[in-house]
């Protein structure tokens, strides 16, 4: 027992001196700041911390603390850089302007994915309250272009179900097109099996919808293992067009009002897998903007290929003691096993805390995008 303690107070008086120089290293940090920030040069350099590491690494008397000594230095040179990052970034500028609120007047424009009746179309009207011209879009793509040539004002889109998941095709799109989510907006799902006003259930071979919808109702598509299921379009233009085509042997997966609206008779209600099925819609914008009081965050970035990228872009996050409450990955088109991450996070764009993450993050990743920042709806993720 002596022993150990002996042991244990040369470790601790080991401790203190690491202690001391590590605040020693750090007031040297600061000073190097002042001067990158004064000429202008980068706070992160690569080519210098591989080098560094790789002299620790050699210098070693016993090689088989390598691994360890690179991790240690690893995270001090990353404490190090975010506290050269608080020093440079206290009052730089994200780009984007806080405003009191969105307002949709009667000469507003909103895009919206799908047909009349559709289930985007009910969360336009329900954000809004109503108000604006709503102008229906075949594709999620064509909500983006419509924004993007100043043909509407605002757009909605759906970007995730309760029981499905995330819709990934939209962020895609929010990675592409210069559009901004300034708010979101969720909607209870009811889907419903409608038929002509003379067909019955035994009549179907046809089931048209969106793949969401498909999906969403597969539980009871499969105790109809006959009928052809079709996907295409928004779940109102599968109700349009069953009405349109006239034949008793189709059907379509739709909202209430979506199957009311083109004149259709319920052949099957409630059929969704779960019985609280709700879809989470994004509303955006072409323009840099978010209401004041907004809470939510959501970014993208593209790392560099190499190991404990990750790791240490969200060590920005800890550092600066922000909750993420969603991340995901996309492949990027056109290049072969690399990913874009998205990431959900809360807080304000107005907090030192969060610019100096996105500051950071920005200076280290590949690339960044700040796709909004928007009042979240309550228990949504």
């Amino acid at each position: 027992m002596n022993d150990m303690l002996k042991l244990r107070n040369e470790i601790d008086e080991v401790d203190k001196k690491l202690k001391e120089l590590f605040e020693y290293r750090m007031d040297l940090v600061l000073k190097i700041a002042e001067y990158k920030k004064k000429n202008g040069i980068p706070v992160y350099d690569p080519a210098r911390e591989e080098e560094k590491l790789s002299q620790l690494k050699n210098s070693l008397a016993d090689k088989k603390n390598a691994d360890a000594v690179v991790e240690l230095f690893s995270q001090i040179m990353a404490i190090s850089r975010r506290a050269q990052y608080a020093a440079i970034n206290s009052a730089d500028d994200l780009g984007f302007t806080a405003v009191d609120e969105f307002e949709a007047g009667d000469d507003t424009v909103i895009a919206y994915y799908g047909e009349t009746g559709s289930f985007t179309e009910q969360a336009m009207l329900e954000y809004f309250d109503g108000k604006g011209k709503g102008i229906p879009m075949g594709t999620f793509e064509e909500v983006m272009e419509a924004l993007k040539n100043n043909k509407a004002d605002y757009g909605v889109l759906p970007i995730e179900n309760s029981s499905t998941g995330t819709l990934s095709d939209i962020f895609d799109l929010l990675a592409e097109y210069d559009n901004y989510i300034i708010g979101e907006h969720v909607v209870a799902i009811n889907h419903i099996l409608w038929g002509l006003p003379d067909a019955e259930l035994s009549d179907i071979k046809r089931v048209y919808s969106h793949r969401q919808g498909l999906l969403q109702c597969s539980n009871f598509l499969k105790k109809y293992p006959h009928w052809e299921l079709v996907e295409g379009g928004s779940t109102a233009g599968a109700a349009k067009k069953v009405s349109m085509e006239n034949d008793i042997t189709q059907a379509a997966i739709a909202s209430r009002r979506a199957g009311e609206t083109y004149g259709l008779k319920i052949l099957k209600p409630s059929i969704h897998n779960e019985e609280h099925n709700q879809t989470r819609f994004i509303i955006i914008s072409n323009k840099r903007n978010y209401i004041r009081n907004a809470k939510r965050i959501s970014i993208c970035f593209v790392l560099p290929h190499k190991s404990g990228a990750l790791y240490h872009m969200l060590s920005h996050f800890i550092h600066n003691n922000i909750n993420l409450t969603k991340i995901e990955s996309r492949p990027i088109k056109g290049q072969a096993f690399r990913y874009r991450f998205f990431i959900d996070f809360e807080g304000s764009l107005e907090d030192l805390e969060v610019k100096n993450a996105l500051l950071s993050i920005k200076k280290e990743a590949l690339e960044m995008k700040i796709l909004g920042s928007y009042v979240p709806v309550p228990n949504s993720n």
